[in-house]
């Protein structure tokens, strides 16, 4: 962008402009005040030869008719005698307006109308003095209401500047919107809220991304401590240690070890949600998925009751991401049932969506926590989470799978007499 001084270019613009159309108008009027001058002084030389002829029968002596005809103004006489005697000065050579009378005794007279006194040169020198003066004034006086003119342009640098340093609350609030001034200055308060929207947002951004950090540090730290800790009591056990003691450390070796993986790999999971999934679309058959997790579950938990309701609804996904939802929500309603009760899976499409409603038998979230489930690290039971091992990733991860293939994730209340939804339902995947 050019970023040369606007004063001076509006200035000069200006009085370019001006110059144009005084030139132009100098020109216009020359040409039509030298047509009517023209015009007029050969109808005075018409009147002046009507006269000279008039005057020869009254036999004046040459003196007399020069007196008579040269009565000043722009047009001039010259009377020439047959002796050779001259009144009045020589016409220019070659002049277009000179006209001559000749008198049967020989007398000539002779007007014309002198070229360095005609009227049009005094007004061509009067038009270039009052266009100069013209061109002077109005530039030395655009300087001055340019620069009234465009104190808002200086307005908006100021508050810029303050902006810059600090002072995010400012604002120019135009009172017009329908000028050029006004769209303007209305643009860079529209500009100054994004920016400081995108400020906040940035700043929460990165807020949530250190709280983050520090609860999956703090995360792998109980797992990793865990195994830590049980690697050294094996390593200090004697040879005479009770064998069933050996074996349980090793269990609970594998256990940390597995804990520690588990969340390792929802770690990298998100991440590569974050930085884009790469997925497999191929038609899926979502009803296919939950007769599948539905056998799992009920082999994890027999004492469940379980249940698959709705047609067959076909989408384009990736078949392993879907099922890897389906289980997590799969798994959270088991653990809100504490492995009895009842789960019921219902599927169905509507505007072009497939809807999978996951519902279960247990005590429910709360309506100001249905939103914050899908927050990363969060876990509602903390004991019950520690427990089974669960790290507050799985609903994060299943979210943004569905966000991935167009759907969405979320967590409803139940109908009227209907069980109290798990942590997550319906996931509905276009």
């Amino acid at each position: 962008m050019k970023s040369g001084s606007l004063r001076l270019r509006v200035t000069l613009s200006v009085t370019v402009a001006l110059a144009v159309v005084l030139i132009a108008l100098v020109v216009v009027v020359d040409a039509l005040f030298s047509r009517q001058t023209v015009q007029d002084q050969g109808n005075l030389i018409r009147d002046r030869l009507q006269l000279a002829k008039q005057l020869e029968t009254r036999r004046l002596q040459p003196e007399q008719l020069y007196a008579r005809l040269a009565v000043g103004g722009f047009i001039f006489v010259r009377v020439q005698t047959p002796s050779g005697l001259d009144y009045g000065s020589k016409p220019p050579a070659d002049d277009p307006t000179a006209r001559t009378v000749t008198y049967h005794n020989g007398i000539r007279i002779t007007f014309y109308a002198d070229p360095d006194t005609r009227p049009q040169t005094t007004l061509r020198r009067l038009l270039l003095i009052v266009g100069i003066s013209a061109l002077v004034i109005t530039a030395v006086g655009l300087i001055f209401l340019v620069r009234f003119a465009l104190r808002p342009l200086d307005h908006m640098a100021t508050l810029a500047r303050s902006i810059a340093a600090g002072d995010r609350g400012r604002r120019l609030a135009p009172a017009r919107t329908d000028t050029e001034l006004g769209r303007t200055a209305a643009a860079f308060d529209s500009m100054l809220d994004e920016l400081e929207g995108a400020e906040q947002h940035a700043r929460h951004a990165e807020s949530r991304t250190r709280q983050f950090v520090a609860d999956a540090a703090h995360e792998l730290r109980t797992p990793i401590a865990g195994l830590q800790a049980v690697a050294e009591s094996v390593l200090q056990q004697s040879p005479e240690t009770d064998p069933e003691e050996r074996d349980r450390m090793l269990l609970l070796l594998v256990r940390e070890s597995r804990r520690a993986g588990r969340l390792v790999d929802d770690l990298l999971a998100l991440a590569r949600i974050d930085a884009g999934l790469d997925l497999q679309h191929e038609p899926v058959d979502l009803r296919h998925l939950a007769d599948a997790e539905a056998d799992r579950t009920r082999v994890l938990a027999p004492d469940l009751a379980i249940s698959v309701e709705g047609p067959s609804v076909v989408v384009s996904g990736d078949p392993q991401r879907l099922a890897q939802v389906l289980a997590n929500l799969m798994n959270n309603a088991r653990q809100a049932t504490g492995g009895s009760g009842g789960i019921a899976l219902t599927l169905g499409s509507a505007a072009g969506y497939a809807h999978l409603v996951v519902t279960d038998s247990g005590p429910g979230v709360p309506a100001a926590d249905r939103d914050r489930i899908f927050d990363r690290l969060v876990r509602l039971d903390e004991a019950r989470a520690s427990s089974s091992g669960g790290s507050g990733l799985g609903l994060p991860i299943a979210r943004g799978i569905c966000r991935a293939h167009g759907g969405d994730l979320r967590c409803e209340a139940p109908p009227p007499a209907t069980p109290a939804p798990s942590s997550a339902s319906p996931c509905p995947c276009q």
